[in-house]
């Protein structure tokens, strides 16, 4: 962290005199180590982006060539329509199952996962391509599911607010009235 004041305090001096642009501020490295790796995480998403395209692109233009293209948009728009229903249906399914565990104070971890991977699946669906509806049934399979399940119960906290559950505690209604008022009122004006 030290180093980062250092960096910022001379990336500022040499602004100020005129000796280097803004950018410089904020990219200023004084070790000499070479920040490829957090250039190629900032590149990532892109690159997986085109190679998506182009897989789901020559995907479409084989199976439209093997069954037609009017046929091949019919299977688009269908497997788009389970997509949107998929996420309509289920998600909401699981949602009240995961309200009825927390209700008996039990984890709903493996709803929680079940839930993320039906979102993500319909979502997938619901995107135009072979490729992504292949990864969307994928994570349709209960033992895809449970995979993950396994994989992300370790990294899964549930919080709970107060109010739900037995260690709620105790709530009584009841009315009050301020006895100290007169007493608050006269320090004012003191």
């Amino acid at each position: 962290m030290a180093g980062s004041v250092e960096i910022g305090a001379a990336n500022a001096h040499l602004y100020q005199y005129g000796h280097a642009d803004p950018p410089f501020l904020l990219s200023g490295n004084l070790r000499g180590s070479s920040n490829s790796q957090e250039n190629s995480v900032r590149w990532l998403p892109l690159v997986i982006f085109f190679v998506l395209a182009w897989i789901e692109i020559s995907i479409f233009i084989q199976v439209a060539h093997a069954l037609g293209v009017l046929l091949t948009m019919l299977l688009v728009i269908f497997t788009s329509c389970i997509g949107v229903s998929l996420v309509k249906n289920q998600g909401m399914k699981n949602f009240r199952l995961m309200q009825e565990k927390l209700a008996r104070n039990e984890s709903p971890a493996a709803e929680m996962t079940k839930s993320v991977s039906l979102i993500i699946s319909g979502f997938l669906l619901l995107l135009p391509g072979f490729f992504t509806d292949f990864l969307g049934l994928l994570l349709l399979l209960p033992p895809v599911q449970k995979h993950l399940t396994l994989k992300l119960m370790p990294h899964l906290r549930v919080w709970r607010g107060p109010g739900a559950g037995p260690d709620a505690g105790f709530t009584m209604d009841g009315e009050y009235e301020r006895k100290d008022q007169d007493k608050i009122g006269h320090d004012k004006d003191q």
